[in-house]
């Protein structure tokens, strides 16, 4: 079996809104919305990685929640792993950083106005399930 490399991104929620954000690069991705998150570093447990990549992408303290069932493969190696997270009290609002030239906080209605990345939607509709009970329109 090989070497699975965990990629761990945040369902970023705040009164029941969702947070996306826009990639700036690299360029085959740019213009394509992704819950924000990073690769785990040696050492870091997936909790501490999603709070470090949060705090560099979007200069917001959080805290993680709970972990999202399921896990989706990225291009090889890689795998994406998704945590509940909210605003700690006190954070800034979030800005883009890194990677990210645009964000946006959708409620549920507003989930599927933005052009997910491919490997993010079944992350999504699974959040959009699990965080309001509802089945997702997409």
């Amino acid at each position: 079996m090989s070497e699975r490399i965990v990629v761990v991104a945040a369902a970023l929620l705040d009164a029941g809104r969702l947070l996306a954000a826009r990639r700036s690069a690299p360029p085959e991705l740019a213009g394509r919305w992704e819950l924000p998150g990073g690769k785990i570093e040696p050492g870091e447990t997936p909790e501490h990685a999603l709070v470090r990549e949060l705090r560099e992408e979007l200069g917001v303290e959080t805290e993680t929640v709970a972990r999202v069932p399921g896990e989706w493969p990225l291009k090889a190696p890689y795998v994406l792993q998704v945590w509940t997270a909210t605003l700690c009290p006190g954070s800034a609002a979030p800005k883009p950083l890194q990677d990210h030239d645009e964000l946006r906080w959708l409620t549920p209605e507003e989930l599927w106005d933005v052009h997910w990345l491919d490997q993010d939607v079944p992350a999504v509709r699974e959040v959009a399930r699990t965080s309001t009970g509802r089945s997702p329109d997409a």
